[in-house]
């Protein structure tokens, strides 16, 4: 990172966010779990993102971003279901192996960090507006 030291609402705005990228790829999740297709190919995968942490030199502030969205988790599930419509020349589907209680834990824990970080951005909006009245 180069000019202007990061200031804390460009630090929170970035994790703020790193955190909505993580909540749509959780709800992506919670939507998908349960389908099946009739193949492994296609069924659908678990997606994570990874995050990449950064030092702004100038500020010495950490500042997180996206790095990429990745395919994570278990393998679909192949289940023998003739009846189903998606199901493949021999009678099976192969159902997306999504945690959907790890999905939930995880849909938490991105809305806490997400409103931790809409407290930092209160918190310094308020003491800004504090300083500027001391000086009335």
């Amino acid at each position: 990172m180069s000019g202007q030291p990061l200031t804390v609402f460009q630090v929170a705005g970035r994790a703020m966010t790193a955190q909505l990228v993580r909540m749509n790829t959780t709800a992506s999740n919670l939507a998908n779990a349960g389908a099946v297709t009739n193949s492994a190919e296609t069924a659908y995968k678990t997606m994570k993102p990874v995050f990449r942490t950064q030092i702004d030199r100038a500020s010495g502030l950490a500042t997180v971003d996206v790095e990429k969205i990745v395919q994570a988790g278990d393998a679909p599930t192949k289940r023998y279901d003739p009846a189903n419509p998606q199901a493949d020349k021999d009678g099976n589907v192969f159902e997306a192996a999504v945690d959907e209680s790890r999905e939930l834990v995880d849909m938490m824990e991105t809305a806490r960090a997400y409103q931790n970080n809409v407290e930092v951005m209160q918190t310094a909006k308020q003491l800004v507006v504090d300083t500027l009245k001391m000086g009335r």
